[in-house]
């Protein structure tokens, strides 16, 4: 295991804002990395939300965030906006 997988595995947000950037950009490192540390995941959910403008979505998220660390889980969110004519469907 690599130490940018084993730094990854510990919690450090630094190292896997770092990993996200190489994904987005297609570098074969980060993948390398996803790989190594695939049998340490699991049990996580993925949720969509989806609507129209001012639909409350970020609302929900806010507040499912909130109940879900109070219970003392961590919480991630990849926010995505594939119609924006700014990000052309990047990550946000």
């Amino acid at each position: 295991m690599t130490e940018i997988s084993e730094q990854l595995l510990a919690g450090d947000r630094r190292i896997l804002s770092r990993v996200i950037s190489q994904l987005e950009r297609g570098a074969l490192e980060a993948a390398q990395v996803l790989k190594a540390i695939d049998s340490h995941t699991g049990g996580a959910y993925t949720v969509g939300i989806t609507g129209p403008p001012g639909a409350g979505k970020s609302t929900m998220v806010d507040r499912l965030t909130q109940l879900l660390r109070q219970e003392g889980l961590k919480v991630g969110i990849i926010g995505v906006d594939p119609t924006s004519p700014f990000t052309g469907g990047a990550i946000l």
